[in-house]
């Protein structure tokens, strides 16, 4: 078994008795329209998209040319396109991800992560529930949070 398995095996069992919060179903697997067969998500994505926004991969730091994108406009999920982020709150966090510190209202969910046995804030598309990445509290103001998130799972489009 792989070692992120077995880690994920093992957190899902103290998850619990840690005090994790169970995701809202209705707010984390997306709308009912968005949700395709595991076949149908493989057509639609690229197969590091379906890593990431199917199976909540993480792709390589300093690997997406969107950690460099400056323009005004609009970071949308890959996946369903729904609009998740503004050009204005995307800031340079040093990380190797794109990283925003707020998304567009209603844009995403969140739920409790425990892959690294320690609790996180997962975030997805609230449309598709693709996954897109974590939420930090080391991000600038106003917010002071960081969205950092898979190059991968996102499209740009300009202004």
């Amino acid at each position: 078994m792989p070692r992120r398995h077995l880690l994920a095996s093992f957190a899902a069992l103290l998850s619990p008795l840690l005090g994790a919060r169970k995701a809202d179903a209705a707010t984390t697997a997306g709308e009912a329209a968005w949700q395709l067969s595991e076949a149908e998500w493989r057509r639609r994505l690229s197969p590091a998209a379906f890593e990431v926004l199917r199976r909540e991969g993480t792709e390589r730091p300093f690997s997406s040319p969107l950690n460099q994108e400056k323009r005004a406009g609009t970071f949308s999920c890959a996946g369903c396109q729904l609009p998740l982020f503004s050009s204005k709150a995307k800031f340079d966090s040093g990380t190797g991800w794109p990283s925003f510190w707020q998304p567009l209202p209603t844009a995403i969910a969140t739920r409790t992560d425990f892959k690294l046995l320690f609790p996180r804030t997962e975030y997805h598309c609230r449309r598709c529930g693709g996954h897109q990445g974590h939420v930090f509290a080391d991000g600038p103001r106003p917010t002071g949070k960081r969205y950092c998130n898979n190059g991968v799972a996102l499209t740009f489009k300009a202004d």
